[in-house]
């Protein structure tokens, strides 16, 4: 395989697309790998030039890759989809990557360390944590409106209801209302208590 200069990987979960050309552009290799072929398929090839597109486990790929001693680019997709020439599909896609990487002009993305992504993950986890809790407490007084309760505005007022539910202190409520609320109740403090977690977590960074 020392004549491989360029690669293009249509990265999937499983079956991953190969495109490889030489110096003078001729295509080498276009075959598809599984999962499991690619680090020992990649590790027979001499250092070269591979080209993926900045999606999901990309970065992942993009470090064992490079451990290999070979030169990886991520780039950004919308940036990769000019450069497919006939109907899309992933021998197209993976095609459109082996040329796109060898653009002078073109933008790619810094591959990203275990500990950036790792960063990353603990700000989206946090992002969904609130957006998790902002629906409960929609749900809570959606709930309360319904049985005639009314609550004031703002977080605290809710949490003053959840609190009450949870102490047993709302015995007006029918058994099954206090059911499903006290259980709404017991999910927004398990979530309060994540995000304070996530908040102390955070400030370490």
């Amino acid at each position: 395989m020392e004549e491989i200069s360029t690669v293009g990987i249509d990265i999937a979960k499983s079956v991953f697309q190969v495109h490889a050309i030489d110096v003078g552009g001729n295509v080498v290799v276009r075959r598809q790998l599984r999962r499991q072929q690619m680090l020992k398929f990649f590790s027979q090839v001499p250092p070269c030039l591979i080209g993926i597109e900045g999606c999901g486990t990309a970065h992942y790929w993009a470090r064992e890759l490079s451990a290999l001693g070979h030169d990886v680019r991520l780039m950004p997709p919308a940036y990769v989809k000019p450069y497919v020439k006939r109907q899309k599909n992933d021998a197209a896609d993976a095609e459109a990557i082996c040329e796109a990487v060898t653009r002078p002009t073109m933008r790619f993305v810094p591959v990203k360390s275990v500990e950036q992504q790792s960063a990353a993950m603990l700000h989206r986890s946090r992002a969904l944590l609130i957006k998790q809790r902002t629906m409960l407490l929609h749900s809570i007084r959606a709930h309360l409106a319904e049985l005639g309760i009314s609550i004031g505005v703002g977080v605290s007022q809710i949490v003053r209801v959840v609190r009450e539910l949870a102490e047993g202190e709302r015995s007006d409520l029918p058994e099954l209302a206090r059911f499903v609320l006290e259980a709404l109740a017991k999910l927004v403090c398990d979530l309060a208590q994540r995000l304070i977690l996530s908040r102390r977590e955070t400030a370490r960074q």
